[in-house]
């Protein structure tokens, strides 16, 4: 028999000889993704009890667990900027029973800004969506001028510090990037989150703030302190009369905080899937929004396609502004 001949009818008997194994391992996905979820989901929360992430967390477990059949249990594991918590998802089992709330911190920024991840955002999470997004606000004491572009030309001749959330929070990035993107040699201050810059700024110890709106909303509803401009794009929804950074004259300035939802890698696609769907249902819900809202938060459900897009894109962003601001963690 010529070689050829010998060689296609191997090739065949190959092919038929591993058919039932194919078989078999669709048969076992497809049953997993039926099985699913056969016991509690941890959903660990990468923040302390109490802030906005947590609040949005613990609005949708108990619609997701009504949806789903099983408990959504949240656990909150805080710490290294989120890595903590974040690398306990990404080193779970990846079978649908464990997914987390990450931040932009764990998953775009700290890659840039530690010498050591324990784990990599890019190969070893499976995005499953955006849950929401958190405006930061440029505040000012009101004894300082009205506008954020009279702050800024005053800045040019004198000094003006703002306070900020921290080293390598997004609060100092998004100072870092206005400094950059208007040339303007302002101050950083580093404080231990955003309420303390919000009391400084109230205080009159510091002039400028950007702060994450929760923690200056009751101040500026109050008049106590001033909002010059919102990071977004658009206007936000709690407070649709402060401008953005683009209209106060910084043309194409964007800059928000945000957080979603994680599973670790190799998590079937069909349980992605469906976490998604319920996840964006419960987002949708009229009382999640409300809470939301009320928190300073914008709920953002997307695809998880369109959430890995957005994480590759803000890593390269803000990795830009990291090595060319020279932010180094103390």
């Amino acid at each position: 028999m010529k070689k050829g001949v010998i060689e296609r009818m191997s090739f065949c008997y190959k092919k038929i000889a591993l058919t039932p194994f194919l078989l078999l391992a669709l048969v076992a996905g497809s049953a997993h993704a039926q099985t699913w979820p056969s016991k509690p989901i941890r959903f660990i929360v990468s923040f302390p009890p109490g802030g906005s992430a947590d609040l949005i967390a613990r609005s949708i477990a108990p619609k997701m667990s009504e949806k789903l059949g099983q408990q959504v249990v949240v656990e909150n594991r805080p710490g290294a900027g989120g890595n903590i918590g974040v690398d306990a998802v990404a080193k779970s089992a990846p079978d649908g029973q464990t997914i987390g709330l990450a931040a932009a911190g764990a998953l775009s920024v700290n890659q840039s800004l530690y010498s050591t991840m324990p784990f990599d955002p890019q190969k070893d999470l499976a995005p499953i969506s955006m849950l929401a997004m958190i405006p930061f606000l440029v505040v000012a004491h009101p004894s300082q001028p009205r506008t954020l572009s009279e702050v800024l030309h005053d800045a040019m001749t004198k000094p003006v510090a703002y306070g900020h959330g921290g080293n390598g929070s997004a609060m100092h990035l998004s100072g870092e990037l206005l400094k950059m993107m208007t040339n303007t040699p302002l101050i950083a201050v580093a404080y231990k989150g955003s309420g303390p810059v919000a009391t400084d700024v109230l205080g009159g110890q510091v002039p400028l703030g950007i702060v994450d709106v929760p923690s200056a909303l009751a101040s500026v509803k109050a008049g106590r302190i001033r909002a010059l401009a919102v990071t977004t794009k658009q206007r936000i929804t709690a407070m649709p009369d402060v401008p953005t950074l683009e209209e106060a004259g910084v043309k194409g300035y964007e800059s928000i905080g945000w957080f979603g939802a994680v599973a670790p890698a190799g998590t079937p696609a069909e349980v992605i899937s469906r976490l998604n769907r319920e996840i964006a249902a419960a987002l949708a819900a009229p009382d999640v929004r409300e809470k939301a809202i009320a928190a300073g938060c914008e709920p953002a459900a997307n695809s998880a396609q369109e959430f890995a897009a957005f994480i590759r894109d803000e890593a390269r962003k803000w990795g830009d502004v990291i090595k060319k601001a020279g932010v180094k963690l103390e």
